[in-house]
């Protein structure tokens, strides 16, 4: 019980299966959260036959159920949590279709995992997460969160309007601030990370990173020394504007 524990939800695969690697290799407990158990033991096993100490766990962040169930398993297995990576998300946008198109549907079910869901394994495992000794929470963002960089012409992000996913980031990037701000002055951080233009199936085949670089910022946040900082919004370290 001397290792740290974290909790990576939407881990079976991309960033988050590598991010799990990453912390594992870090001589932390990894909890790999997959919605479909199958593939997260899957996951767990190929990580396990590296040589790391990771385990599956079951949890769907679109379901209360399940996140209650997978916080209650938490709990009596380790009795804390010390790091918990918010990863799992969608892009549910219809690419064919502008902004005021998008469907109502859209907007809910992308919402439902990329923020709700969030916001409701977060509160679930908060308690846990004030029992460690430096507690640290990750949500994953996207530099398409910016609100800044989305009004201004000219900027890395202007001309990319996925409506539902981009709003939905940008409202975790508010909720980051909100939370960092509730924590301020206890043993937890919380900040918001753009892990950059990743090679994963949401990334598609013109991005510009490998996935073991799109893992190195959730990382490096959940593994910040004491005086880390707490409510920002990076990439490898550089701040995003709002």
């Amino acid at each position: 019980m001397n290792r740290k524990i974290a909790l990576i939800t939407g881990a079976n695969k991309g960033i988050g299966f590598e991010t799990a690697r990453q912390l594992a290799q870090k001589q932390i407990t990894v909890l790999l959260g997959a919605r479909d158990n199958a593939k997260g033991e899957s996951a767990a096993a190929r990580l396990k036959s590296e040589g790391l100490d990771v385990h599956p766990i079951e949890i769907d962040v679109a379901n209360e159920q399940s996140i209650g169930q997978a916080a209650e398993r938490v709990e009596k297995e380790f009795g804390r949590l010390d790091i918990l990576v918010n990863n799992a998300g969608t892009m549910l946008d219809d690419d064919k279709k502008k902004v005021s198109e998008q469907s109502l549907e859209t907007w809910r079910r992308t919402f439902d995992t990329n923020l709700f869901g969030l916001i409701a394994t977060t509160q679930a495992f908060l308690p846990l997460l004030r029992r460690s000794e430096a507690g640290r929470i990750v949500n994953l963002s996207s530099i398409l969160g910016s609100i800044t960089y989305h009004a201004t012409p000219g900027s890395p992000v202007y001309d990319f309007k996925t409506a539902a996913y981009n709003v939905s980031k940008s409202a975790v990037n508010a909720y980051t601030v909100q939370l960092a701000y509730e924590l301020k002055d206890s043993k937890i951080k919380v900040n918001a990370a753009h892990p950059g233009w990743v090679k994963t199936e949401m990334g598609g085949e013109g991005a510009t990173m490998e996935i073991p670089d799109g893992a190195r910022t959730s990382v490096e946040l959940a593994t910040l020394n004491n005086d880390g900082p707490n409510g920002t919004f990076v990439h490898l370290g550089e701040p995003i504007p709002w």
